[in-house]
C-alpha cells in the first residue's frame, strides 16, 4: 500500500484530495487504536511473546542514552527486548547530514545530565574504533547483548581504545560476519518503516529514543504488562524548570515554525503557554517548508513523521483531526500576509490559527475568504492588510530566518533560538521534543 503513495508528500503536482486523504489516515486515531488491536490479536493468535526490537547503532550519541534504559524496560514489563544491531542511517531519510551529526552530539551531551546518564563526548570515535565496538557485539550473544553493549559504548565514546581492546580479546568478528550481521539489522529495521538507530519497534508502531520511550512503556501498562502495581514511568527527566517562571530578566526567544509542518502544529500550544507563563520577548520567524525548499520526504520516513506528531498531539492534548496540507499556492497566498500582520504584534496569533486551520479544522488556507475571517478574528483591518496579499515581500523574510536558523546548526521545524535581552549568548534548538529543554536554559538565565 505503501509502495502506490510513494513519496506523496513530495510532489508538488499530486493531487491534493488524495494526499490530504493519505496523511489522514496516519494521523487518525481511530486508525492508531484499531492497528493496535489488530496487532495484539493477531499476536494472541500466533501464541508469540511480547517481543520489542531495539535497533541499535554504536557511534550513534542516542543510542548511548536508550541502551541505558534496556534492562529497566526488561525487569519492569513482561517483554522480550530483542537487540538488533544496524549501521548507516537510510540516506533517503537523512537531510543536511553534516548538520544532522553535529547537532545530535551537541543534543545528546545538553540533554544526558537530565537523563542521570553520563555522555561528555564533543566529537565522534574515529572508524577504527567503530569497527572494533561492531566486532565486539556481532559476536555476543543476544543474552549478554546489553550488558557488553553499556560497557562498549561507554568505551567507544570516552575514546578508551584500552577498554574495546580487552572487551575484543573474548568477543570478535571478521569482517565478512560483520557486514553481513549490519545489512541484516538495517533490513530488520528497514522493514519496520524505520531509518535510524536508537529505536524500538513493538506490534507495528516505532518509538525513536529516550523521547519516545514513553509512550512505548505508556502501550505496555495499557496491555497490563507491568511486573508491579506502580505504573511510573522508568524514562522519565529529572528538570529543574517550574511550571510558572516569575523574574524581572526577560529572555528572547525566536520561535521558527512552517505551515506544513505536523510538528510545528504540536509545538504551538506549548509555545502559547510559555510565552504566557515565563519571562520572555516571543518573536515569530516562519521559514518555507522543507517540501518547498526542495528537500525531499519518503514514504516511510512521512508516515512515521505524521503518525508520530499525531501521537505526540494526543499526548500534548493538541489533537490533529481533520488535515489540509498548504504545500504550494496556499501557503505562499498565508505567508504574503505575515509581515503586515507581524508588524502590529500579531504574528504568531496568525500562524498558530493557519496551524490550526491545517491541522484540526481541514481548511484551505490559502483560500481569500479564509483569510479575511482571520485577519478580521485578529482585529486587524482587512482592507489594509490585503494589500499584500500574493505580494513578494515575504520571500526575502522568510530567507533571512532560514539562513538564521541554519546558523544555528537547525535545518527543520520547528525550531528555537533562545538570547539574552540584547541578543546575546545564542542557544539554538531544534524540535517540540524540546520544549522543556528551552525552559530549562530561561529557567538557568533568570535565576544567575
Amino acid at each position: 500500500m505503501l509502495k502506490s503513495f510513494r513519496s506523496f508528500l513530495s510532489r508538488r503536482t499530486f493531487s491534493y484530495k488524495l494526499r490530504n486523504r493519505v496523511m489522514n489516515m496516519f494521523s487518525s486515531y481511530e486508525n492508531f487504536v484499531s492497528i493496535r488491536e489488530k496487532s495484539e490479536q493477531k499476536r494472541k493468535s500466533e501464541n508469540r511473546p511480547h517481543e520489542v526490537l531495539y535497533f541499535h547503532k554504536v557511534d550513534d550519541p542516542y543510542s548511548h542514552l536508550t541502551i541505558q534504559y534496556i534492562d529497566k524496560l526488561s525487569s519492569t514489563y513482561d517483554i522480550l527486548v530483542k537487540p538488533i544491531l544496524v549501521g548507516e542511517e537510510n540516506p533517503e531519510a537523512l537531510h543536511e547530514p553534516s548538520l544532522y551529526d553535529n547537532y545530535c552530539i551537541e543534543d545528546v551531551r545538553r540533554i544526558s545530565p537530565f537523563y542521570g546518564v553520563n555522555f561528555s563526548s564533543d566529537s565522534y570515535p574515529n572508524q577504527e574504533l567503530v569497527d572494533l565496538a561492531n566486532s565486539i557485539l556481532c559476536s555476543v550473544e543476544e543474552k549478554d547483548f546489553i550488558e557488553i553493549s553499556k560497557k562498549v559504548s561507554d568505551g567507544l565514546w570516552q575514546k578508551n581504545k584500552t577498554v574495546l581492546d580487552e572487551l575484543s580479546r573474548i568477543h570478535n568478528s571478521s569482517n565478512e560476519d560483520i557486514v553481513k550481521k549490519i545489512q541484516n539489522g538495517n533490513k530488520i529495521r528497514d522493514e519496520c518503516g524505520y531509518y535510524f538507530g536508537s529505536a524500538f519497534y513493538y506490534e507495528k508502531e516505532l518509538y525513536w529514543g529516550v523521547d519516545r520511550i514513553n509512550h512505548l512503556e505508556t502501550r505496555l501498562i495499557e496491555l497490563g504488562l507491568n511486573k508491579s502495581s506502580s505504573n511510573e514511568l522508568i524514562c522519565s527527566l529529572h528538570a529543574k524548570a517550574p511550571e510558572n517562571l516569575d523574574s524581572n530578566k526577560k529572555i528572547n526567544l525566536y520561535y521558527y515554525p512552517s505551515l506544513n509542518s505536523p510538528y510545528t502544529f504540536v509545538s504551538t500550544k506549548r509555545v502559547r503557554e510559555m510565552r504566557e507563563m515565563y519571562p520572555i520577548n516571543l518573536f515569530t520567524k516562519p521559514v518555507l517548508p522543507m517540501l518547498m525548499r526542495m528537500m525531499t520526504i519518503p514514504d516511510f520516513k512521512a508516515k512515521y513523521i505524521i503518525s508520530d506528531a499525531a501521537r505526540e498531539g494526543r499526548k500534548h492534548d493538541h489533537e490533529m483531526k481533520s488535515i489540509y496540507s498548504p504545500i504550494g499556492k496556499p501557503a505562499r497566498l498565508a505567508y504574503s500576509l505575515f509581515p503586515i500582520i507581524d508588524q502590529y504584534g500579531k504574528g504568531f496569533e496568525y500562524i498558530e490559527s493557519l496551524l490550526n486551520a491545517s491541522f484540526q479544522d481541514g481548511i484551505n488556507i490559502g483560500d481569500t475568504v479564509y483569510l479575511k475571517e482571520l485577519v478580521q478574528s485578529l482585529d486587524l483591518n482587512w482592507e489594509v492588510i490585503k494589500k499584500d496579499l500574493n505580494s513578494k515581500k515575504w520571500k526575502k523574510i522568510l530567507n533571512d530566518n532560514c539562513d538564521d536558523m541554519y546558523s544555528g546548526n537547525c535545518w527543520g521545524v520547528p525550531s528555537f533560538k533562545i538570547t539574552n535581552s540584547d541578543g546575546s549568548d545564542p542557544f539554538y534548538v531544534w524540535g517540540q521534543d524540546r520544549i522543556w529543554l528551552l525552559k530549562e536554559e530561561i529557567y538557568k538565565r533568570c535565576i544567575n
